[in-house]
């Protein structure tokens, strides 16, 4: 997968579609992503523990990863990932401008 943890990403379809987000964890095995505050769900816990308080939660739930487009810090737009290979190291770059990714 392109996208890493930590990476800003911009949502292309769906109901958050337009908004940006860090991406908290990357699932490689289903090819998805948890991106903060994107494709909130309500959660129903119980209390499992003595004084511990139950109710409904608001969780990030996983979006796949072609739904997302990671942003480039440089440009500030959008843009698919590229890879660039200096000195035996595989370095990730934005295909719209060429700026390197951390």
């Amino acid at each position: 997968m392109k996208i890493k943890k930590g990476d800003t990403v911009k949502v292309l379809s769906g109901n958050d579609k337009g908004k940006t987000g860090e991406v908290l964890e990357v699932i490689p095995k289903t090819q998805k992503v948890i991106v903060k505050g994107i494709n909130i769900r309500k959660k129903h816990v119980k209390p499992r523990k003595q004084g511990e308080e139950g109710g409904i939660i608001p969780v990030e739930c996983a979006i796949h990863s072609s739904k997302v487009n990671a942003v480039c810090p440089k440009c500030g737009k959008a843009s698919r990932i590229g890879y660039v290979i200096e000195k035996e190291e595989k370095i990730r770059i934005c295909k719209k401008c060429g700026a390197k990714l951390k």
